[in-house]
């Protein structure tokens, strides 16, 4: 098992696989359970460990196995008039957002990464809400934020989590099938983007091979458990798990735990 893992994960502490570990468990119950959440539990985490521009090749090939699938069985409840102007938007200002991942420095990434989940949370867990159908001016900012957000740091879904969570009109349903659709597509898109960078490459396909387990366990646990959860619970348990990935991920305790 130990030459394993140094296969898989090379030069990576115990300390540091274990981290991704639980980075993924913990995104995939989440992702499950809401139908967002995976990157914005993993990569502030994963981020400690290897870095914002390896974690986001991993996060996708992590990703792409499940996420293309359970997009096509949530298509058929997805409110397509919203996705695919967005998904259109988000695919144009994809490449600006990678521009950004590999120009900005470790540490700024790192304090980015944690400032935009911060925000997302308060965001969702004010109680805002968002009164009438969405315009076409609306719909194409958020578009764009989004495929900043994901070409930064796989956080696409963080300003359609904000957007849709927000929409007094969306039941819980409707607003997990357009997550699920929007994010199927999206990762079949920027894939194209992130091989093109470099940022997709052969050691992060190994050293996701092992993480699939814990990520497909963790997505099985979260979607049983969305079938017994109530509408508060639904939202508190994200919110939860998301916040407390931003805070352990801030540079700021860097000093006091030796990282």
């Amino acid at each position: 098992m130990t030459q394993f893992l140094a296969l898989a994960f090379p030069g990576i502490p115990l300390s540091g696989i274990a981290t991704l570990i639980a980075a993924t468990l913990l995104g995939g119950l989440v992702r499950g359970f809401t139908g967002f959440g995976f990157a914005m539990v993993f990569m502030p985490l994963a981020s400690l460990v290897i870095g914002p521009v390896a974690a986001l090749g991993l996060i996708w090939f992590i990703d792409v196995l499940f996420a293309v699938p359970i997009a096509a069985r949530a298509a058929r409840r997805a409110e397509w008039r919203e996705v695919l102007p967005l998904l259109v938007t988000a695919s144009l200002a994809l490449p600006v957002g990678v521009w950004l991942l590999i120009w900005l420095d470790r540490e700024t990434m790192r304090w980015t990464l944690a400032a935009l989940v911060l925000t997302a949370v308060a965001l969702m867990a004010s109680g805002w809400r968002y009164h009438g159908r969405p315009g076409v001016p609306l719909s194409l900012g958020v578009g764009v934020l989004s495929g900043l957000f994901n070409g930064m740091a796989s956080l696409g879904g963080m300003p359609l989590a904000v957007f849709w969570l927000g929409a007094q009109r969306n039941d819980r349903h409707k607003t997990r099938a357009n997550l699920l659709t929007f994010f199927g597509l999206s990762t079949v898109i920027s894939g194209v983007t992130l091989w093109l960078t470099g940022i997709l490459t052969w050691a992060a396909a190994l050293m996701a091979a092992p993480l699939l387990i814990a990520y497909g366990a963790g997505l099985w646990a979260g979607t049983h458990a969305f079938g017994l959860a109530s509408e508060t619970t639904f939202r508190r348990i994200a919110f939860l798990v998301i916040f407390l990935s931003a805070v352990v991920s801030l540079p700021l305790w860097d000093a006091l735990v030796g990282r």
